[in-house]
């Protein structure tokens, strides 16, 4: 059996393809949430850059990929707005369902306002926006996750804290990054 490389800087495309990624996640939603009203695309906006900043406050700091490219893009962008962390404060730390309830919202809010606007005016592009929301969150976070990021990270070898609470091997502590 081959083992797996483990990346100490990942390579570009990596980081481009998860960006990508979590963006398209994002926009999807506000698109989706528009069709209610415009006025729920800034809340939810700011939800998903409130996540991110979480998850760079909170984790990035603390990670082996802190200054460094992380599959997700996050460690260089966490050095240029906090200071580094405790190494060890990432592997001690205990995450819950609980802690990732915020994360999923970025998936759920979306979801249930799609689903009000599809049963309030039925539209073809918006039940197609859904699933292609669906898609990427579950489905795409699971290939990005597995196969390109977690897979090759060396902060997994040293602990992670979402790998232990989510059995493994398909998400990493980066959230839904779509987060």
């Amino acid at each position: 059996m081959r083992a797996t490389v483990k990346y100490d800087s990942y390579p570009w495309w990596i980081v481009l393809v998860s960006t990508v990624h979590a963006v398209a996640i994002y926009a999807l939603g506000a698109i989706i949430l528009s069709s209610l009203t415009v006025w729920l695309v800034v809340p939810y906006l700011l939800l998903c850059l409130w996540l991110e900043v979480q998850v760079l406050r909170k984790s990035c700091r603390n990670c082996h990929y802190y200054g460094k490219t992380c599959g997700l893009g996050k460690g260089r962008l966490c050095a240029l707005l906090f200071a580094p962390g405790d190494p060890q404060r990432f592997v001690d730390r205990k995450v819950t369902w609980v802690d990732m309830l915020p994360d999923l919202l970025v998936v759920l809010l979306p979801l249930a306002g799609g689903i009000v606007s599809l049963i309030l005016r039925f539209s073809w592009l918006y039940l197609l926006l859904l699933a292609a929301l669906l898609a990427l969150s579950f489905a795409g976070n699971a290939l990005i996750r597995g196969s390109l990021a977690c897979k090759h990270c060396v902060q997994a070898e040293l602990g992670c804290p979402a790998l232990g609470l989510l059995g493994g091997g398909t998400e990493c502590e980066g959230g839904t990054d779509a987060g």
